[in-house]
């Protein structure tokens, strides 16, 4: 055999190769759109979960007054009694886990389409903690990366590769199908028995009242400082009357942690007023009010939620 017949041969398996790795790239692409497309149509079919209540938040609500933050702003304003005492619809948006970068890209979503009336957002000790989790969390934000152009660059603080992945029709939601699941059930509306986004924690917490003297000298995140001033300004140039709170806790805190002096500081700045409960007698001589150290139960929230309307926002 010649070597123009090796040469043909090889360029004939190559080319072969080529071809399969053609067709099989396609048959991924197409595996990826269809069944990106089915997970998509039940992701957004959700009735309840937190998943449903990041859709409501940024498509649907109207709501006058809304609540901003993790999860103690989700189980610690009650909207029922914003509702009954304000004469105002209120949503609650608060979900668990997640901290500015989230609460700025929901509130940019928001602002594109209305302006509430009033805005509370409640802040955490360490809330400006540096920590890459702060922006894996961002991925909760992935099925709303193409609808919503004012909250990409926020989703892309994730990764310098977020763009590119998320040319897949699938990876928006690989994180999420246990949760898609659920949130089509009826079974998830009893368990979770949402209020509005609120969600009632029901527990009462047995244990006794701990002392942190302690100062945490963590890292702070200075683009998520940038991103909590940003919520402000964006509030205040709407003309939003806007609260920062920093809400009870079941511990005496002896001192006063950085990120809530920084926090401070900025709302001083903007003329936004702060009140921190966090060491608040009402709620420190009263542990049947939480469900747990960070969290307070139903009967908590209704009376922390009279507090906010009393001494707040009068």
């Amino acid at each position: 055999m010649g070597t123009g017949s090796i040469s043909d041969l090889f360029l004939k398996c190559q080319k072969h190769v080529l071809f399969k790795l053609v067709i099989a790239f396609i048959f991924l692409c197409c595996l990826d759109f269809i069944f990106g497309t089915f997970v998509r149509y039940f992701y957004f079919r959700q009735t309840s979960g937190p998943e449903f209540v990041t859709t409501y938040s940024m498509t649907k609500t109207n709501a006058d007054v809304l609540i901003f933050g993790s999860s103690r702003a989700n189980h610690h304003y009650h909207p029922e009694v914003f509702e009954q005492n304000l004469k105002m619809s209120c949503y609650n948006t608060g979900r668990d886990g997640l901290g500015i970068a989230y609460n700025y890209a929901l509130l940019k979503a928001i602002l594109g389409r209305y302006i509430p009336k009033i805005v509370i957002l409640d802040l955490n000790s360490d809330e400006f903690h540096k920590s890459k989790g702060n922006y894996d969390k961002l991925s909760v934000l992935l099925p709303y990366y193409h609808s919503y152009p004012e909250i990409r660059k926020l989703v892309d603080l994730k990764s310098r590769f977020e763009k590119f992945k998320m040319l897949s029709h699938i990876y928006p939601y690989n994180s999420t199908l246990s949760y898609i699941i659920l949130g089509n059930t009826k079974y998830n509306q009893k368990r979770r028995n949402e209020i509005n986004g609120y969600v009632p924690l029901m527990t009462e917490w047995t244990g006794s009242l701990e002392t942190v003297s302690n100062y945490d000298n963590y890292e702070l995140d200075p683009d998520i400082i940038l991103l909590y001033e940003a919520f402000i300004r964006d509030c205040c140039n709407a003309k939003i009357k806007t609260y920062i709170i920093h809400s009870p806790y079941y511990a005496k805190i002896n001192y006063l942690d950085k990120s809530i002096e920084i926090g401070q500081k900025i709302a001083k700045k903007y003329n936004v007023p702060f009140y921190d409960f966090s060491n608040d007698t009402a709620f420190l001589n009263h542990p049947k009010l939480f469900s747990d150290l960070s969290h307070l139960n139903n009967e908590g929230a209704i009376k922390f939620s009279k507090i906010v309307l009393e001494d707040v926002i009068h």
